[in-house]
């Protein structure tokens, strides 16, 4: 086990001792002279000393010259200060080999004496910065407040906005541009607007790392804006969304919020309602409402038909235009389906109400004609008998109940309805996104 860690570390060293190796035995090349003299070696050696004492951080090395071969002793703060010799007494004309005996120093005062310096260098220039810092924020301060008191103008982004979240949504973009550009200002100010790019880089990379992971979040934010603005429905309105059905309260910027008519208050994410299908009942004023009557066979269908549509039409709360409607449906085991229709207006007429009354009148014109409204029945025959139609008695009968004198069908549980809606509203407390007056979509 020891044997495999040695070479492991072994393995891992090589790479950077052959580069030390190959910085270290970087050599001139080219012919060496014939003539060697004690002034050659002289000039070589004090032209490298010259040389290092312009660099800096060779105080401690030493140059000596003999037949062209230098040699370098001492130590430096840097292991590529120490390689960077070899390249520099290369270049030194009479130069034959270089001998580089120099190495980083271990000593901690020397370490710490260049990290104390530019200590010292940046609080200068801090000192010497401080008016043009300050005016640098007095320029951003100045900005920033212009941005803020424009943002501040209420009446002006009411007007421009549909409505009050979307105003709001107009003041922070005004904030932040501002904001911005009293940042390039001050930047510009202090010479350093290349470190805008990479402020503005970070605060993407932020600012898209934060948007997956708030998906849903955003997803309901921008549901909301479009919603806002769309304006599907308003205040009272009944609608049905996702199988929910109700009045709606009101429209906040994170959920649209209905009164059921059970009296229950159902909040919806915006984002939901946003891609559901919206059935709008209160849009168009006149409503239908639908049920089936089983009548039996062998009944004269057109004249069931004919007497159910007069029963209609002369109900106080069934609209003209459109007109009743009554067709055959299907025909079943034991009866006929006749699907029958009419149209009310829902803004003074209850839809259940009239729907039950409708159903009452029919029943009762139907039995004062003696049509055969059978129930399901099952029969076991035991021998072949011979079916013959059972003569229909329908015909022109004045129904038992009068129609003109209905009972009241008035939309009472639903003005109740949107009274509570308007209470609601009144003493909420919440954000409403919808305006009586806004467009419809």
């Amino acid at each position: 086990m020891i044997i495999r860690l040695a070479l492991v570390a072994c393995l891992s060293i090589l790479p950077f001792a052959a580069l030390h190796a190959q910085s270290a035995n970087q050599q001139p090349t080219g012919t060496i002279d014939v003539t060697d003299t004690a002034e050659d070696d002289a000039a070589i050696a004090v032209r490298i000393r010259n040389i290092l004492s312009e660099l800096g951080g060779y105080e401690d090395v030493t140059v000596t010259v003999s037949s062209g071969i230098v040699t370098l002793r001492g130590t430096t703060l840097e292991a590529v200060q120490a390689a960077r010799l070899n390249e520099l007494a290369s270049r030194v004309d009479g130069v034959v080999a270089i001998e580089n005996e120099v190495s980083e120093t271990t000593d901690v005062a020397r370490r710490l004496d260049p990290a104390l310096e530019r200590f010292k260098k940046r609080m200068w220039q801090l000192v010497n910065y401080t008016p043009l810092l300050a005016v640098a924020l007095l320029a951003f301060a100045l900005v920033l407040a212009l941005g803020i008191m424009i943002a501040r103008m209420r009446n002006l982004w009411n007007r421009l906005a549909p409505n009050a979240f979307i105003a709001d949504i107009y003041r922070q973009i005004i904030r932040l541009t501002f904001a911005i550009g009293g940042l390039v200002v001050a930047l510009d100010i202090l010479g350093a607007t290349a470190l805008l790019s990479t402020i503005l880089g970070a605060a993407g990379i932020i600012g898209l790392a934060i948007g997956f992971a708030v998906r849903d979040t955003v997803e309901n934010f921008i549901a909301s804006v479009m919603l806002s603005i769309r304006q599907p429905f308003r205040p009272n309105d009944a609608i049905e969304i996702g199988g929910d059905e109700g009045k709606v309260i009101r429209l906040t910027s994170r959920a649209t919020i209905l009164l059921s008519y059970d009296g229950n208050h159902i909040r919806i994410p915006n984002s939901t309602v946003f891609k559901s299908r919206i059935v709008n009942f209160t849009r168009n004023p006149e409503r239908r409402f639908v049920f089936d009557v089983g009548v039996g066979y062998g009944t004269d269908l057109a004249a069931a038909i004919k007497l159910a549509t007069d029963t209609m039409n002369a109900l106080p709360f069934v609209l003209d235009t459109p007109a009743v409607a009554i067709w055959t449906e299907s025909l079943n085991g034991s009866d006929i389906t006749l699907r029958m229709t009419a149209w009310i207006n829902q803004g003074n007429t209850s839809l259940l109400a009239a729907r039950g009354e409708a159903i009452r009148q029919i029943l009762s014109a139907f039995e004062a004609a003696e049509i055969e409204m059978p129930e399901p029945t099952y029969r076991l025959l035991t021998r072949d008998i011979a079916t013959t139609a059972v003569p229909t008695q329908a015909g022109h009968v004045t129904p038992v109940n009068d129609p003109s004198e209905s009972p009241d069908v008035q939309a009472k549980a639903e003005h109740q309805l949107e009274r509570i809606v308007k209470e609601e509203r009144e003493v909420g407390g919440e954000e409403d996104l919808l305006k009586e007056d806004a467009p419809r979509e």
